[in-house]
């Protein structure tokens, strides 16, 4: 860590700094998510991945949520990578984690086409083969967690975006018969699990949704066990289709509950307080049409958090896709959802973090200075803090933020150690600079 110099004399010069105060330095919604979605006898879950469940990730998961569904620990590659050989320790982590909390799990996910062990796909298998391969499957992994998981996603992501079937290992290998026999196996091994179909961009009504329509309502008239279908909403910010709750709606009247399963709303970044504006209503539109619908079970966020989310990654240079920020504190999602469920929010009080600039020390071509920024009735995840120089001064080095100077505007932003400023408490940070003749107090401005 970078020690301040000393000089000469000591020049306090306090100016009023502009610092950058999103929407994060809110007050948490006046009772937990899960609360107010269990009062509306709701659903409202996450993903989760297993080995983050301690500190402060582990607390929020814990705190927020009433469900919890592992993001990849129950995939058919994770749990038998290897043929006969298992891995659960990831899945049971999870599972006893949600136990000692109070939640719920949502099994995710049986039969998919994706995330499968090469073992078999790879594999050369006759039709009774392959069929036998998927019931042991989903004996063995279903009835493992009997009578501890509310809900099983048994098939996923059976169709294409026109309305056919997905050619896959299962379709190819047994028809359109696998999905009912998926269903019937996994009634089998958990009677007391809720059975869904889960898929993506069947949010709204369209050829997708409406083949999936199709295959429910014929999968109810054959009396095979399918108690509910799940919309996956991985959604783009302002593009909620118009026709979502018309949507729920139709599929609840087949008699079958609805779960939003996987939902998150990215954007391209870098986001902005427009853009959060717009995922924070389209985060509310999502809730309020479930909440409208008697049989719609509830919402999962496809994790929590934009620092465990896989939009990034697949989709470059998108993000920000969940409620709450890489440190972990909620956006302006996280309050719309609370206002779905029927929460309410206290806003931060005005001026609740302030940033004084000082010099700490001068000599004749240079001078260090310093930043405090300092929180009271509101905290920070992070920030960032911006002057204007009036007498050319020039900034050299910085510690304890990251800070760029273009022409007389300087920006600077907290390192990845010290983004967290608690409600009554302050951080700082320090720099170098040059002047030349004078060295007057930067005027405030807003970025």
């Amino acid at each position: 860590m970078r020690s301040l110099r000393t000089g000469l004399s000591l020049v306090s010069l306090l100016s009023g700094l502009a610092l950058l105060v999103p929407a994060t330095t809110a007050s948490a919604a006046d009772a937990p998510l899960r609360d107010l979605a269990a009062a509306k006898g709701k659903v409202i879950g996450t993903a989760v991945t297993g080995s983050k469940l301690t500190g402060t990730y582990g607390d929020l998961a814990a705190a927020q949520f009433n469900s919890l569904t592992p993001g990849n620990a129950m995939k058919w590659g994770s749990v038998e990578p290897t043929r006969g050989s298992y891995n659960w320790a990831e899945a049971d982590q999870i599972v006893n984690f949600a136990e000692a909390h109070g939640q719920q799990v949502r099994g995710h996910t049986l039969v998919w086409h994706s995330q499968n062990p090469s073992w078999l796909t790879n594999g050369t298998w006759t039709a009774a083969q392959l069929g036998q391969l998927m019931n042991d499957h989903i004996a063995l992994e279903v009835g493992r967690y009997k009578g501890r998981l509310a809900a099983w996603d048994v098939v996923n992501e059976p169709f294409n975006e026109d309305g056919t079937y997905r050619q896959s290992l299962w379709y190819n290998g047994l028809g359109t018969g696998y999905i009912a026999q998926a269903l019937t196996a996994a009634r089998a091994a958990d009677p007391a699990a809720k059975l869904y179909i889960n898929d993506y961009n069947v949010e709204g009504v369209n050829a997708k949704s409406t083949a999936l329509y199709n295959l429910v309502k014929s999968l109810k008239e054959q009396g095979v066990p399918i108690d509910g279908v799940g919309l996956q909403a991985h959604l783009i910010v302002g593009q909620v289709p118009a026709t979502l709750q018309q949507n729920i709606q139709r599929f609840a009247d087949l008699g079958v509950d609805v779960a939003i399963t996987e939902l998150d709303i990215r954007m391209t970044l870098p986001s902005d307080s427009a853009k959060l504006a717009q995922q924070a209503a389209d985060y509310k539109a999502v809730m309020s049409a479930c909440v409208a619908v008697a049989r719609c079970a509830g919402v999962t966020v496809w994790g929590f958090t934009d620092s465990d989310s896989w939009i990034p990654s697949t989709f470059p240079g998108q993000g920000a896709a969940t409620p709450y920020d890489e440190n972990y504190a909620p956006k302006p999602a996280y309050y719309a959802i609370a206002e779905a469920l029927g929460g309410t929010t206290t806003p931060p009080p005005t001026g609740a973090c302030t940033a004084a600039y000082s010099v700490t020390s001068q000599w004749d071509t240079g001078f260090t200075g310093q930043v405090r920024i300092s929180c009271s009735g509101a905290a920070l995840s992070s920030w960032k803090a911006g002057w204007t120089y009036g007498a050319g001064q020039r900034i050299t080095q910085a510690w304890n933020a990251t800070c760029t100077q273009s022409g007389t505007a300087v920006s600077c932003s907290n390192a990845a150690y010290n983004g967290t400023v608690p409600d009554g408490g302050s951080v700082t940070f320090g720099f170098n600079a040059s002047w030349n003749g004078s060295n007057p107090a930067p005027a405030v401005t807003l970025e």
